[in-house]
């Protein structure tokens, strides 16, 4: 049996992108009889990192796809036993392992604070202990992805933001930055396997070697926009830029669709060539710029006659950030007489807060005041929003006993988490709004249950 045939409808298993040590935690479970206790784990963020005064949860949908697929099948298995990793009765548990628990957790698009719980696994220590590595490395790229892109979006106003990072990460992170991006505010890639799997508009006409293919920029040109069309965007700096515009209005006429921009002192150049376009009756055509963009050089052409924008490096990378440095902890557990109790490490700088908790953003006006957070000493009880009246409860339900919502998945659900996000950014005061390091927009407020 191959990889493929090992899960139904020809799926890859996702079951090996699984840190070892979760697997050696399983197999001593299942030998001391701890195996089989019901725990509640969380996926949180300590803190917002790069001094962000918010984060923008990422990721959801396409991890539920993923856990759908954490199954271990005859390839898994036996690279487990060749390798040693586990023992004869832990491989036979591994080979039905089916996980059967509750997830809740913030819908994607979300935005999300220290503390907040984005994610919480309810099940057996053995069915959840082994999906940290899989949640936290899915979470934090795409939060931290979808993170600089709402601040690249915020930068950019009304103007058009295209995702180009392609060559940038690695290749299924590539696709999966995509699809972050777009959540939180960038309207198309150039990423064709983002557009086939998740539905992304896509974009894109000519490089450099386009250009330097040809005998003269004119012949390229001139191609170029004989298969295209005159609403075509033809890239301007591979010679002199005042050069490029002449040829390309000449080529193109006073219709052209648009000119690219990718390199140079950007709010200098972009002047001149729409003073030269105007000039040239070219008043309709578009700039769009592209040359390693962040939200702070974004920021800086506010004032600058741009019509849209291309980022690549600085977006997949996280601009600076390129983690949400999201955790994955046990906070309840059953105790060996089935009592719950909240359980909490309590290291320096790296502790965490017991208990199963309910998330709910406080509002005044529209305007999001705090994140409360309702923290029951164990299990239950957890508050219900109608415990909160006035602010928005923020947990939805993402699998139920083992089924999967579908409705976070698929080109819906990207869909449906890019109209979510744009809906709760309208929520941030306008402090949050600011591209320099600060505290959290809101801050975070635990209290005890009320039930």
């Amino acid at each position: 049996m191959t990889l493929r045939e090992a899960q139904p409808g020809g799926a890859p298993s996702t079951a090996l992108h699984t840190d070892r040590y979760e697997l050696t935690m399983l197999d001593a479970a299942l030998r001391d009889g701890t195996a089989h206790r019901r725990c509640v784990f969380e996926l949180f963020g300590r803190r917002l990192p790069g001094g962000r005064r918010f984060g923008v949860v990422a990721g959801t949908g396409r991890l539920m796809s993923l856990l759908r697929d954490f199954r271990f099948g005859d390839d898994e298995l036996r690279f487990l036993r060749d390798e040693r990793v586990v023992d004869a009765e832990t491989l036979r548990f591994l080979e039905g392992y089916r996980f059967s628990g509750t997830v809740t957790g913030y819908r994607e698009g979300e935005l999300y604070f220290p503390g907040s719980p984005v994610l919480t696994v309810e099940g057996t220590f053995a069915e959840a202990v082994i999906l940290e590595t899989l949640a936290l490395s899915v979470l934090n790229h795409d939060s931290a992805v979808a993170t600089a892109a709402a601040r690249m979006s915020i930068a950019a106003g009304d103007r058009p933001l295209a995702e180009m990072g392609s060559r940038r990460a690695g290749e299924q992170s590539a696709v999966a930055a995509a699809r972050a991006a777009y959540i939180a505010g960038f309207s198309a890639t150039s990423n064709l396997e983002a557009g086939r799997t998740w539905g992304i508009p896509t974009m894109g006409t000519a490089a450099h070697a386009w250009t330097l293919l040809h005998e003269t920029e004119e012949d390229a040109f001139r191609a170029q926009i004989a298969t295209l069309g005159t609403g075509t965007t033809l890239l301007i700096d591979t010679y002199d830029i005042a050069a490029g515009v002449e040829t390309a209005v000449r080529v193109g006429g006073t219709s052209l669709g648009g000119v690219r921009i990718d390199s140079g002192d950007l709010p200098t150049v972009a002047a001149a060539v729409r003073a030269q376009l105007d000039s040239l009756g070219a008043t309709s055509t578009r700039i769009t710029v592209t040359s390693d963009l962040d939200e702070h050089a974004i920021a800086a052409l506010a004032a600058s006659p741009v019509d849209a924008y291309g980022v690549g490096t600085q977006l997949v990378t996280g601009s600076g950030t390129p983690t949400a440095g999201m955790v994955y902890k046990l906070v309840a557990r059953q105790d060996s007489a089935g009592a719950w109790v909240g359980v909490a490490k309590s290291s320096e700088d790296k502790g965490s807060r017991g208990g199963r908790k309910a998330a709910f953003r406080t509002l005044e006006s529209g305007t999001a005041t705090s994140e409360l957070i309702a923290v029951s000493d164990g299990f239950e009880p957890v508050d219900s929003p109608a415990a909160h009246p006035g602010a928005r409860a923020l947990h939805v339900r993402l699998a139920e006993r083992g089924d999967i919502d579908p409705a976070a998945e698929g080109h819906a659900g990207v869909e449906a988490a890019r109209a979510h996000h744009r809906l709760v950014r309208g929520e941030l005061p306008v402090h949050a709004l600011g591209l320099s390091r600060s505290e959290p927009a809101i801050p975070t407020v635990y209290v005890e249950a009320a039930g």
